[in-house]
């Protein structure tokens, strides 16, 4: 019997059935690997034509629901499109051991409708409560009358109660798709409609909710989810960052009248293993999460919604490298069942598939009860540059101060960790660099640190050049997040200020309450990275001021352009979201750049249609493929030795090239060396069999080195 286990294996293993033992395709069980015993999932064929007498025996079958055929196929598609072995995608699916017996049943206590023969008032109020029917544990049911433990036990002893046991509690409530339908505009109506639709017909589609900030996409696709509840259907909406938010659970248990179960990395061992066993089984029908959730084994899903569907968050860049809103159209296409994309800066690639008719595009151009987007301006810093030290153009000063002053909040967004991202000595030059990357040290002056972003690195802020001993010759250079709040504290000393970045102090959970704290208007001025860029509502917004518009753009990234007028478009549209007018200030080098120039127009279409044409020109995706290669090794040596090996094992193709190997951006990243290749290929090209030629044809990797392969690449770094 083959079985898949949650390793590096490129098949399942053979294993033999013992006497008496019953298993079937996606059965979860135990097997012996070498020295140790691993749990596994029964695959599909029939293992091979091995002597069964020379095969291992599978040492346990968990009484725990198979896994559906539909998600060993997605199992065995991401395995293929991704080129990763499928034991590793399997491992995805089984992180949660613990959930593999079934929960432990509760001792508890029933009413057996005799009473004692002498009767207090303690025992009244016990007898009253437990004369409902129900079960009680003994414990809950002493609280729940104000009593101690031996009350209870008095009465059992004289036949009032008989032993039971209770099946674990469900650990979230059923939602209701009629409890709190929202009043929807005519637009929303309209868009709900041909969603509800959809999921009440079932089969396969994908729909794109294409709406402007602000307009209510989280409600019309809420109109989709009901459809599939009311039809008995399990769901799963993807979230860019689930442990931030909170305000979306809040929503959605208006809307359901119970929360969703969430499934993301923030959440207790435990929790998580209940809502795998619990979903597995068909009692959790709604699932909130991160992209990891997408190989959650549902038992009957009927939907998948992937808010927010460009962002960056959804690719996963270890391992196995996929991208969650492709697998979740996958996965509804295996499945059989609708998908649900939505956001308001949609990707180019979703975009194109809407034009071209394989996505239904379901548009919503106005900001919910008509409220006005945001005024977009931009300010020429070559025209109107800050004072000497400072970052704050006077006309964005200006644009804060009188939005304070009206009692409203303002929000400076500058996607930048920190305080500088480098610090150097005035005396002899020296740059603070990490010792593992290629990258500059980042100053955190609240926790007087100097931190590397990619590897973790961290020490002490000196008071003197480690280089030439000189002390008090340090200086900062460029700003981070804390720098911009130390300019708005000095500037605007009298207003409240909250500083929001995903590495401060307090983690998650601080996190959250900084955002209640800024949708209830206890903050005057904000200053946050690109968090706050997603999908938050602060009502009392009505300035956005952008410190560095630019950033973005400053690399070599195909996608720079995209993702910068994605994540202003974002940011921007948090302000005016209730209806007052607000205003959006990007501080800029240049602005007759095209991103710059479609956000003060407010004409997206613009944009998109001068973005799809280049991209076609290029033959870049959607319009041509790309992988990419990334050799590492302990010595640079090593990295670009085998680097080169793999390029001239390249194959030739008509319609495929390879370029590189060239040393990559961050060449040093934990200690590793690296170089990269990018395979360019067009539309049609069978970039997979391609590469698995390139692979085969090469030398296996020796020593320190590792070949990581990146189908449809978001990172060039």
């Amino acid at each position: 019997m083959p079985v898949l286990v949650p390793m590096p294996a490129d098949a399942p293993y053979s294993y033999s059935v013992p006497e008496g033992m019953t298993v079937e395709p996606g059965s979860i069980v135990r097997v012996p690997l070498g020295p140790r015993l691993v749990a596994g999932v029964v695959w599909d064929g029939d293992g091979g034509s091995v002597n069964p007498a020379k095969l291992r025996p599978i040492d346990h079958v968990f009484d725990c629901p198979p896994v559906g055929e539909p998600m060993r196929r997605f199992v065995d598609w991401v395995a293929a499109y991704t080129l990763s072995p499928p034991g590793l995608v399997a491992r995805m699916m089984l992180r949660a051991p613990e959930a593999f017996d079934p929960e432990p049943w509760t001792p508890g206590l029933t009413y057996t409708g005799v009473d004692p023969g002498r009767m207090t008032e303690a025992r009244a109020r016990v007898l009253g409560l437990a004369r409902d029917g129900l079960a009680w544990t003994r414990s809950g049911l002493a609280h729940a009358a104000g009593v101690s433990a031996a009350v209870i036990d008095g009465l059992a002893a004289q036949g009032a109660f008989e032993p039971t046991l209770i099946p674990p509690a469900p650990v979230v409530a059923a939602p209701d798709p009629s409890f709190g339908a929202a009043a929807l505009s005519d637009e929303q109506q309209a868009a709900g409609a041909e969603l509800r639709a959809a999921a009440s017909a079932g089969g396969f589609g994908v729909s794109l909710i294409d709406g402007v900030t602000g307009s209510g996409k989280t409600e019309v696709y809420f109109e989709a989810v009901a459809a599939a509840v009311a039809a008995g259907r399990q769901v799963l909406i993807l979230l860019p960052e689930i442990a931030l938010t909170q305000a979306f659970l809040d929503r959605f248990h208006d809307r359901f009248g119970a929360r969703p179960a969430e499934w993301h990395s923030d959440l207790p061992p435990r929790t998580r293993e209940r809502v795998w066993r619990q979903v597995a089984e068909g009692r959790v029908q709604v699932v909130a999460g991160a992209r990891s959730a997408l190989f959650l084994p549902f038992r009957d899903l009927g939907l998948i919604v992937v808010d927010e569907e460009h962002d960056p968050a959804y690719k996963q860049e270890d391992r196995v490298f996929y991208n969650a809103r492709d697998m979740a159209v996958v996965r509804g296409r295996i499945g059989g069942f609708p998908v649900v994309l939505a956001s308001a800066t949609p990707s180019v690639e979703s975009r194109v598939n809407a034009d071209q008719a394989r996505y239904r595009r379901v548009a919503l151009r106005t900001r919910f009860a008509e409220a006005a987007l945001p005024d977009i301006r931009s300010i020429d810093l070559r025209r109107s540059p800050p004072a000497r030290g400072g970052f704050l153009s006077p006309p964005l000063l200006a644009a804060v101060e009188a939005t304070v002053g009206r009692g409203e909040q303002a929000l400076l967004f500058l996607n930048r960790r920190g305080y500088a991202p480098l610090t150097l000595c005035r005396v002899c030059g020296h740059r603070f660099q990490c010792p593992d990357c290629s990258a500059w040290l980042v100053e955190h002056r609240f926790r007087g640190q100097l931190v590397c972003h990619h590897c973790g690195h961290n020490e002490r802020r000196p008071d003197a050049c480690p280089e030439c001993g000189t002390f008090d010759h340090l200086v900062a250079c460029g700003p981070g997040v804390e720098r911009i709040a130390e300019e708005v504290v000095e500037r605007f000393p009298q207003a409240r200020t909250i500083v929001l970045s995903s590495d401060m102090m307090g983690g998650v959970r601080r996190l959250r309450l900084e955002l209640e704290a800024i949708a209830k208007g206890e903050a005057d001025i904000v200053i946050g990275t690109q968090l706050v860029a997603k999908g938050h509502n602060f009502p009392n917004m009505t300035l956005v001021g952008v410190v560095d518009a630019d950033l973005g753009l400053a690399n070599g990234d195909p996608r720079a352009a995209e993702r910068t007028f994605q994540l202003l478009s974002q940011v921007t549209g948090r302000a005016g979201r209730t209806g007052k007018k607000s205003v959006g200030l990007l501080q800029t080098y240049q602005p007759d750049h095209p991103v710059m120039r479609a956000l003060v127009s407010g004409d997206s279409e613009a944009f998109y249609q001068r973005e799809i044409a280049e991209r076609e020109r290029t033959q870049l995706p959607p319009f041509g493929r790309l992988a990419g290669i990334v050799v590492s090794a302990a010595t640079r040596a090593d990295a670009e030795a085998h680097a080169r090996l793999l390029r001239r094992a390249a194959p030739q193709a008509v319609d495929i090239a390879v370029l590189g190997p060239a040393e990559a951006p961050l060449a040093l990243v934990g200690g590793r060396h690296r170089f990269r290749l990018l395979v360019h290929g067009g539309r049609r090209s069978d970039m997979q069999a391609y590469l698995k030629a390139l692979l085969a044809a090469s030398p296996k990797p020796r020593g320190t080195v590792r070949v990581a392969v990146d189908i449809d690449p978001q990172s060039f770094l």
